[in-house]
């Protein structure tokens, strides 16, 4: 059973339409039965929903279009004083934000807290960044000439964001997109319009507080075929889309065929190196959170975990030790670290891989049973799981957003690095190890190819302050911080001639 009585439905809903008010949200524009706004909380539906149709997406993509005249000439730092009053909104509104991100999505309260954190810390990126949009001068081969580059805005950026963290990865985008000049049309998971909803009402109120133009701020609710029209629409420059790698391999040649930008994130089927040299405390902590944070469906969570053979007993056993503590149950009990799958489907997909990786020789050392409750017959309470496998099997090598943890041994660091590696996706990854050289031979050109790789830390929880992404199929794009604002711009080189004669590059001659 889960460790606590789930929060009733009736509460749930009670909650939800306080904080959608709070937020400025008028639920009853919104009304309709196209889709259901549910909670993985009890399983229940809470509002029935309008959607927008294709006519509706290309309106709202020509808004922005219009928006964007104006935007693109408003200075970098005005820019920045937009977002920089949106970030006080969500610091006045982290609370109600949390709480439609609880009830969406599922997630623990420290971890909707945190996901509304990232929000104000992103914003917080972006206003300084609004001062920071630099070029380059570089020297000229031709005297009397200067060359430097020149960052503009790019246009109109469509998001596509889903259900795990449903307004993080979208304030990455538009906080950035927004100091950058653009203008942002927003899709988000039809599992979580709640929260769109709300975090949308906010920027507007922004917006129009600080005199900035209308329309800046575009959100389209529906399922799949309207991120397609965002996808396909020519007035739309850079598409970033969240999902899998299923999702990606039909967005990324869409957006290409018409010559569109695309910043893509998608699968991870996450790895983490354990070393003889390891400290264990330290290791079990980091893994049971990078395992089962989000119940298993971040991007980022910890999927296989290579642990040398001299201490794979050791390892194992003290993580089935604390996957047994783990308290599974009502995300809005304090006491609860494990919240619900997001539906039923999560629930399928995790009961098929385990019947995989048994069927391949696995062994379930841990959980995988479902955690039923009375007072909540439609949601999916997990017990997360350790399956130990014998080989990187075809099981492993797919990724399977659920709380499932695979257990590889190794006998030595070059093994640990093919197996890490052996797989398609490669967003996250880490070592446990107190050997600087075991760290530096992982962080080499040759260790992990991976676009985050730590040391002693896990695979889930990254800071605004670098650039988020992966390589492979997780699709090679960049978010948040460090230099990712640059895929919202784009680039002129320019050559300044202040000689009065015309001097040729390469020492052509071409007088006549």
């Amino acid at each position: 059973m889960v460790t606590a009585a789930v929060s009733s439905t009736d509460g749930i809903r009670a909650r939800a339409e306080t904080a959608l008010t709070r937020c400025g949200v008028e639920l009853a524009v919104f009304k309709g039965d196209a889709i259901t706004a549910r909670t993985p909380i009890t399983g229940a539906g809470l509002f029935g929903l309008r959607t927008d149709t294709p006519a509706d997406v290309e309106r709202a993509v020509e808004a922005a279009r219009t928006a964007f005249r104006d935007w693109r000439t408003t200075p970098a730092p005005v820019r920045g004083a937009l977002v920089k009053r949106f970030g006080e909104l969500l610091t006045e509104h982290q609370r109600d934000i949390a709480d439609l991100v609880t009830i969406e999505a599922g997630k623990i309260r420290s971890e909707a807290l945190g996901e509304v954190r990232e929000m104000i810390d992103i914003c917080d990126f972006a206003v300084g960044l609004s001062r920071q949009l630099y070029g380059r001068t570089m020297p000229s081969e031709r005297p009397g000439h200067r060359l430097m580059e020149t960052w503009h805005p790019l246009g109109v950026v469509g998001v596509i964001t889903a259900f795990n963290f449903p307004v993080a990865v979208w304030a990455w985008n538009t906080a950035v997109a927004l100091v950058c000049g653009d203008t942002v049309v927003w899709k988000p998971s039809e599992l979580t319009p709640l929260t769109a909803l709300a975090c949308s009402a906010l920027l507007d109120r922004a917006i129009a507080e600080t005199g900035a133009p209308a329309n800046l701020n575009q959100v389209v609710l529906g399922a799949a075929e309207i991120g397609e029209r965002l996808v396909d629409s020519p007035q739309v420059s850079l598409i970033s889309a969240t999902g899998s790698t299923r999702m990606g391999r039909a967005v990324g040649p869409r957006v290409a065929a018409r010559f569109g930008r695309s910043v893509l994130e998608l699968g991870g089927n996450n790895a983490a190196v354990v070393t003889p040299s390891a400290d264990l405390d330290l290791t079990i902590n980091a893994a049971v959170f990078a395992a089962t944070g989000t119940a298993g469906q971040r991007c980022t969570t910890l999927r296989r975990l290579i642990v040398h053979n001299d201490i794979a007993d050791t390892v194992v056993e003290r993580l089935v030790g604390a996957y047994r503590r783990l308290p599974i149950g009502d995300p809005f009990q304090d006491t609860t670290l494990v919240g619900p799958l997001v539906n039923e489907t999560a629930h399928t997909r995790m009961r098929a891989s385990l019947d995989r990786a048994t069927a391949e020789g696995g062994t379930l050392c841990a959980g995988g049973e479902r955690q039923l409750t009375e007072s909540a017959p439609g949601a999916h309470y997990v017990r997360p799981a350790i399956v130990r496998m014998p080989a990187q099997t075809a099981v492993v090598r797919e990724e399977t957003f659920a709380p499932l943890l695979y257990i590889l041994t190794y006998g030595d660091l070059d093994e640990a690095i093919r197996l890490h590696n052996d797989v398609p996706q490669g967003l996250s990854s880490g070592i446990f190890t107190t050997d600087q050289s075991e760290a530096e031979r992982f962080l080499a050109a040759d260790g992990a190819d991976c676009g985050i790789v730590n040391v002693n830390i896990g695979t889930s929880g990254a800071e605004i302050g670098g650039a988020f992404g992966g390589e492979k199929e997780t699709g090679g794009g960049r978010e948040s911080g460090s230099d990712a604002w640059r895929a919202y711009m784009r680039r002129a080189t320019n050559t300044v001639n202040y000689s009065g004669q015309v001097a040729l590059a390469q020492g052509v001659n071409f007088s006549h």
